[in-house]
Order: C-alpha cells, then structure tokens, then sequence
C-alpha cells in the first residue's frame, strides 16, 4: 500500500456527507445545528443494529481464548500431560501472533471493509477453537492456540476503530463498555457453560473438557456465518439509516473530530508513534491488562485453590464477573457524562489494588475468594475506559488506528507476562509473588494514568493560549489532535 493509496473505496461518498455535514453547519453560522429528535433516533437506531453484534464478537472472542482456563480445570492440563511451564507456554503461543496482527489489522480495516474481514476473523477462530476439542497431544494445542491468537488479534482494535466511525469521541466510553461488558459476561457464562458441559464427559468417547472447546467453537462458527449479513461496512453504507440520518451524523463526527484524511498515509502513523500520550497510556494499559488476563485465566484455578471442587469452582466464578459488569456499566455512565475517563481509570485500578491487599493479607478463605469481587470489578472497569480514552485523543484516522493498535500491543503484551506470573512463576494455592506484583502493577498504572490525564490537562491549557491568538481559518489544516480546536478528553 502506499502513502498516495485510498484507504476505501467509499472516499468520494465521504467527502461528499463531509460536504453535506458542512452545509449543514453553516446553515446556523456557527456549530452544529442541534435537532433533539434526530439526536435520539439516531443514536438508538445505531445501538440497536451495531452494538449488539458488536458485543456478540467480543464475547465470543474472550470466550473462545479463555475458555482454555476453564478447560485446564476440567482435566486439560493432566490428560495431555501438561506441566506448570508447559501449559503458560500454550498461553504464550496464543498472545505472539495476536500482538503482531494487531497494527497491521487495523491498518487493512478500512481498506478490506470491517463487514468482510472481521466475520471472516469470526468464522475461522471458531473452527479453530473446536479443533481443539479433538486433539490428543501437547504439540496439537499449540498450534491451535497459535492460531486462534493470529486470528483473534484484530478483533478488540479493529471493533474501537470500527465504532469511531459512528459515535462522537463524548459517546464512546458507554460503547465501549457494553461491548466490553461481554468479556465479564463472558467470564460468568464460561463458569456456568463449563459446568453443564463437562457433565458430557464420556459422550463420543472424549473428556468433558473436549467437549467445552467443541460446542462453543462450533457456535461461533454458526454466529461468524450468520454476521456477514448485520455488518454496515460503513456509517454511508448502513441500510437503516436515511440519507438526512446518515448526515447528521456525519456532521456531529465533524463537529467533534474536524476533517479526516481520505487517504492511508506513513506520516501518519509515524506522528502516532510519537504522541505522549500513547505511551503514558500505554504503560497503564501493560499493567492492567497484566491484572485482566492474569484473572481472566487463572480465577477458576485460583478459585479451586480455596477448597471448592472443580465442578463447583465453574460455578463460584460467576459472581465476581456479574458484578463486574454492572459496576463496569455503572463507571462507563459517569465516564461518558461528565467526561471524566481519567479519574475512573484511577479508581478502577486502585479497586484491583484492594482486591490484592485482601487476598494477600488474609488467610479466610471467604475473604480471599471476595477479595475477587474488587480485583475482578477492577480490572473490568480499568479496560474499556482506557480504550476509549486512548482512541479519544489521536485524529486523524490513520494516526488514531495507530494509536488504537498500539495501546492493544502494549496491553497484550501483559498478557504474555500474565501467563507465567500465575502458576509457573508463583504457585498455587496462595501466588504469593504473583500477588505482589499485581498489587504492585495496580499501583504504577494508577500513576501512569494520573500522569496522563495531568499531561492532558496542560496540553489543552496550552491551546486555550493559541485559540486567543488566531481564528480557525488561520490554522494549517490536517493538523489532527495537534489542532488548537482539538481539546483532548480528560
């Protein structure tokens, strides 16, 4: 591809709703007219048909990596004679390929078209978790994890990008977090299914853990099939909205992002690379996401370390995910109402940091196991907001899939150390090293998120300074985030 290629071939219905939108706003002089009744409509047509298979992918996307923590359980690990090392080696293989698919998959996005490339990531991962089901050897679930990572890589970025380009920067939080709200969904129903299914143990001469791998691939499958025929590939080629709709929604991505480049450029993804705020961000994201997939992977095990069997560890897993999700919608409310991404970041993480103190400095096993319910609450709140405050502060599109991606790299790469630091590194049934370190990484990505939000928060004073100084008509376009009229979320 290159800098000089159109990123989509819909760029002339772009720029003419861009046209559109413009008239629009110039009809009242100033800002974008505001209609209370399409304001509405709109934004609940749009939650009706693209959120909820947008919330489907992400589901079934943690479900089908995870799942894999149910299964070890179940008697994964013992019938394949898996060791400690060997079975975080399994996890490791699963993130290599999912961080480097990341970048380039959102950068292919707009040029493939989402409705095409993500059913299409959908349908083959199914296939992929089922074949899990069927194999009998340590070397077999590699390469099924290796390319379910592959697979799955694109899938949580490429869905943030694919929402920007429908909803304003201010209605993204609460997106972000019903979608995601699927992953702690997830947790609870993995529990719930896990218990139902390994009590097909025998059926088909395979292990009840087999059967967890073969049922929920083959649903995904069947929902990857069907999703080809709910996926707009664009806000212009959405069949539910009218042409007066689709305008206006344009014009308030306009009023809220300012013009975007049409075509793919390096320079922007160079510029990406060098925004601050990528990194401040970037590095709570590592240390968050260290605590989402550490939990994520191991709370059944750590579940079961406290006594309970494993049928009803599946079961005693449900709780802290079910509350998760309800304070994870609760927080994305106050984020996206008052704007205020930074200080739910920081009160998420320091719930995790609560959660850790608890179960490292008790001995009850009850307070250990509702230690749970803040480390997990935590850790569900944390993620969806640093998303979207990482997608809220980078235009234009290229330098903002960029951004989007990167902060998923750094996050995934957590998920590798994740994937030692519990069981091989720090052993069941108190992971007392483990324990710390996470305490510990609550607390830096609580300090990296303060970090942010005060760079920020001195950026937009610095352009408040340089609005005095000039008009909008002075400024040099293609500007992005850098635009004296772009003032970053806090």
């Amino acid at each position: 591809m290159t800098p000089s290629q159109p990123i989509s071939g819909s760029a002339k219905e772009d720029a003419n709703f861009e046209k559109e939108a413009r008239s629009l706003e110039s009809s009242v002089g100033v800002g974008f007219v505001e209609d209370p009744v399409m304001e509405g409509r709109v934004w609940r047509k749009l939650d009706h048909r693209v959120l909820p298979v947008m919330t489907m992918f992400y589901l079934l996307s943690f479900l089908d990596r995870t799942n894999v923590g149910n299964a070890r359980v179940a008697g994964l690990q013992t019938d394949l004679g898996m060791s400690n090392k060997q079975y975080s080696i399994a996890l490791t293989v699963t993130y290599v390929p999912y961080i480097l698919s990341e970048l380039p998959s959102n950068l292919m996005l707009k040029a493939v078209g989402p409705n095409l490339m993500l059913p299409t990531m959908l349908t083959l991962w199914g296939i992929v978790t089922a074949l899990q089901g069927i194999v009998n050897s340590y070397s077999g679930l590699l390469a099924c994890r290796f390319f379910i990572g592959l697979l799955e890589g694109g899938v949580f970025p490429g869905l943030v990008l694919y929402l920007s380009y429908f909803y304003p920067r201010y209605k993204m939080n609460t997106r972000i977090t019903l979608f995601f709200s699927s992953a702690s969904l997830s947790g609870a129903f993995s529990g719930i299914l896990a218990y139902g299914i390994i009590r097909m143990d025998g059926i088909g001469n395979r292990p009840g853990w087999s059967w967890i791998f073969i049922l929920e691939g083959l649903f995904t499958f069947l929902f990857g099939l069907s999703s080809y025929l709910f996926f707009p590939r664009s806000l212009d080629k959405t069949w539910f909205l009218s042409p007066e709709e689709k305008a206006y929604v344009k014009g308030k991505l306009l009023e809220d992002t300012h013009k975007e480049e049409e075509v793919f450029s390096w320079k922007e993804v160079i510029e990406a690379l060098k925004l601050p705020q990528l990194w401040l961000l970037g590095m709570a994201f590592f240390f968050a996401a260290t605590i989402l997939f550490g939990l994520a992977y191991f709370s059944p095990s750590i579940i079961q370390g406290l006594g309970y069997t494993a049928a009803d560890a599946q079961l005693m897993s449900v709780p802290p995910y079910a509350v998760a999700c309800i304070v994870a919608l609760i927080a994305s409310f106050i984020s996206d109402r008052y704007r205020c991404r930074g200080i739910v970041c920081i009160v998420s993480v320091l719930f995790c940091a609560i959660g850790f103190a608890m179960f490292l400095g008790s001995q009850s096993k009850r307070v250990q196991y509702g230690s749970l319910f803040f480390s997990v609450t935590g850790a569900y709140m944390a993620a969806p907001t640093q998303a979207t405050w990482n997608a809220n502060n980078a235009s234009p599109q290229t330098r903002r899939a960029t951004v989007i991606a990167m902060g998923f790299i750094l996050a995934n790469s957590g998920g590798i150390l994740a994937t030692w630091l519990l069981g091989s590194l720090s052993p069941a049934p108190r992971y007392t090293k483990a324990t710390i370190t996470l305490l510990v990484f609550s607390l830096l990505a609580a300090l990296f998120c303060l970090l942010n939000l005060l760079y920020l928060r001195v950026q937009n004073g610095k352009k408040a300074e340089r609005r005095k100084t000039m008009s909008r008509e002075d400024e040099e376009p293609g500007l992005g985030n850098h635009s004296a009229w772009y003032i970053y979320n806090l």
